[in-house]
């Protein structure tokens, strides 16, 4: 880093961000402006928000032409939003960063110090999680938990998309091509020197989490069928299994006939066996059908988002 007037680029994603907008510019700017040496552009995409998100961050271009916003044609979700500002970037380091003031810009900082020292990525881990939800906080333990055990990838615990990457690791992330992006782990997967710091989370500035249990649980899904192929290895041990204890059930019942004769037949234990066997293959013929899902949202190559519009102060592209 021999220029020291080197240019960041800051990832904002919004969605019916409206009562948060203004907090959040204040807050960023006050941050920002403190540090020294820095160009900065500020990088803020309108996942098709149906409040006045995109009228107040229009208005922010105007006022600040470090300010860039990307509108999207609809929603794409959050993982898109991500994807469109590094395609965008400019700088020699990107910061995604929510715009609901639970990661402190305050501790960016620290991220362009760690960062000048020679580090690739900064990654920010919340120590403290207690202005989330408990479902939310306990369902974090266990994806991680579980998630690390099943992939090779490992994500590390309670570290979100509010990071810094240089350059390198930018550019490596844009090489890789799925459609079907679950960023954490795509930012693990590429590597590079990582510092880590610590920061206790925040409560939300304002507005409601977008995220409800059905799509945590639907984005925790994401994670798994993305890194690892281990839930399909599973069902072939259990499949394995069953098949074990079907063979020893069939020949207790060989030799209990031989020895005592035919009972009355056994209602009870055969609707168990045919219940319990026909669930296990729904569940994996669905597991299989998650997989396949995914590789038929690959083959069609549709872009992971569409920009209608760039606003770039009185100007749009």
């Amino acid at each position: 880093m021999n220029d020291p007037r080197r240019m960041v680029s800051i990832i904002v994603p919004f969605f019916n961000e409206s009562g948060a907008i203004d907090l959040f510019h204040k807050s960023l700017t006050s941050c920002l402006n403190e540090i020294a040496n820095i160009k900065w552009e500020i990088i803020c995409v309108d996942d098709g928000s149906t409040d006045a998100t995109l009228d107040e961050l229009r208005a922010l271009a105007e006022n600040d032409d470090r300010y860039v916003i990307i509108e999207f044609s609809r929603n794409f979700g959050k993982e898109a939003a991500l994807t469109a500002g590094l395609d965008a970037a400019r700088g020699d380091a990107v910061i995604p960063i929510d715009a609901d003031l639970q990661d402190p810009p305050e501790l960016i900082a620290d991220m362009i110090i760690a960062w000048r020292q020679g580090a690739e990525v900064v990654q920010a881990r919340r120590i403290d999680r207690s202005h989330d939800t408990v479902l939310k906080r306990q369902s974090a333990v266990w994806f991680y938990r579980l998630h690390n055990k099943l992939s090779k990838t490992k994500i590390p615990e309670n570290v979100g998309d509010f990071r810094l990457m240089d350059r390198v690791a930018v550019h490596a992330l844009k090489q890789l091509p799925e459609r079907q992006r679950f960023m954490k782990g795509l930012f693990a997967w590429v590597g590079f020197k990582t510092v880590t710091i610590d920061y206790a989370r925040a409560e939300r500035a304002a507005g409601a989490t977008k995220f409800s249990p059905f799509a945590l649980w639907n984005f925790a899904l994401e994670g798994f069928t993305s890194f690892s192929t281990a839930p399909l290895k599973v069902w072939t041990y259990i499949g394995a299994i069953s098949t074990i204890f079907t063979l020893l059930y069939a020949a207790f019942i060989i030799f209990h006939t031989l020895i005592s004769g035919s009972d009355v037949p056994g209602y009870a234990s055969l609707l168990v066996a045919v219940l319990f066997f026909g669930s296990v293959q729904l569940i994996s013929v669905g597991l299989l059908g998650e997989y396949i899902g995914r590789i038929y949202i690959e083959t069609k190559q549709r872009p992971p988002y569409i920009i209608r519009k760039i606003y770039r102060g009185h100007d749009a592209t």
